[in-house]
């Protein structure tokens, strides 16, 4: 008999109390947490790229040449405090 995934329930939804791990914490929570912590290793180079960017944009237009440092400092700003409101966000929550 082959297995077609539904482990005998209809419709193939899964109970969200099976999904726990021997531990008790939800595997759904920790993918979430692992996302987070992904998405803040991804956002401090894209702030410094979009900011880099958008002043080169601003120095080709104005004919200048300190946008694009200004731009890749704004980013980088803007990075720092989003990782900064997530970090403390999680530590928030673990307390």
């Amino acid at each position: 008999m082959a297995d077609n995934g539904q482990n005998g329930k209809k419709g193939g939804t899964i109970d969200p109390n099976e999904q726990k791990r021997s531990s008790g914490t939800p595997a759904l929570g920790d993918l979430v947490k692992a996302e987070s912590m992904i998405q803040l290793a991804l956002v401090l180079p894209a702030a410094c790229l979009i900011g880099g960017l958008g002043g080169a944009a601003l120095d080709k237009h104005f004919h200048t040449g300190w946008m694009g440092v200004t731009g890749i400092l704004l980013g980088a700003t803007a990075g720092f405090v989003q990782i900064y409101k997530t970090a403390s966000r999680y530590m928030k929550r673990d307390e």
